[in-house]
């Protein structure tokens, strides 16, 4: 009985067989001759990204102004005009027509009395005269007290301090230690007691908020009128 050839012998018999048949047809050299003659690949070239062309987009706009042309810029000239410097301006003015100045003679006078008024006051109480002007009696009516005396004596904060007179009338004022004077409820004061530019206050400090005032009239008239301050 004959043995039949291994796997492997069949294989390399089949090898051989193809090999002498590829020589037969010379597909050897002509597989060669193709391989050399392959071209060379090109190295790639840089491809710029394509853009897509821009389109030209109306501006949106408003309902309200689509169906109107569209505005024109443009330069314009430009028309200066020259306000006088005489024309009027347009507020009321204050009427200062009924203001009365005191001479300086008569007001040196008041200060004078007064300052003696003070001499006669009790002592150990701080006490200052303040001559009345024109801002404090008309149009502002603010009163300013010496700076000095109210950063000794006064307090450092705002306070509502109360003038009484001699007939015990009261008058509410408020007192701002940052300007160092009497502000709202002055002007009621000094309109109730007809107080004049030129007129001389003598304030006696008798507790921390509670002045005594002393009103010396720059006309001579009702000397010494006395006024309590409370608070």
């Amino acid at each position: 009985m004959v043995a039949k050839p291994s796997y492997e012998e069949c294989r390399r018999k089949r090898l051989e067989e193809n090999k002498k048949r590829m020589e037969d047809l010379n597909l050897t050299q002509i597989a060669l001759a193709l391989h050399d003659s392959s071209p060379k690949p090109s190295p790639m070239k840089s491809i710029k990204p394509r853009t897509p062309p821009q389109k030209v987009v109306p501006v949106r706009r408003s309902n309200r102004v689509a169906n109107k042309p569209a505005p024109v810029y443009k330069e314009a000239p430009i028309t200066v005009r020259l306000i006088r410097a005489d024309v009027t301006k347009r507020y009321k003015r204050r009427d200062l027509s009924g203001r009365v100045y005191a001479s300086d003679e008569a007001r040196a006078h008041a200060i004078k009395r007064a300052e003696e008024l003070e001499s006669g006051l009790e002592s150990g109480y701080p006490t200052m005269v303040k001559p009345m002007l024109q801002s404090h009696v008309t149009g502002g009516f603010w009163l300013g007290l010496n700076a000095e005396f109210c950063r000794k004596n006064l307090p450092k904060r705002d306070e509502i301090i109360t003038l009484i007179d001699e007939q015990g009338d009261e008058y509410s004022t408020i007192y701002l230690p940052r300007k160092t004077g009497l502000s709202g409820g002055w002007k009621g004061f000094s309109v109730a007691h007809g107080l004049v530019d030129g007129d001389a206050l003598v304030f006696q400090l008798i507790r921390p908020t509670t002045f005594m005032v002393y009103i010396v009239r720059v006309n001579g008239f009702g000397e010494g009128t006395k006024l309590q301050v409370l608070h």
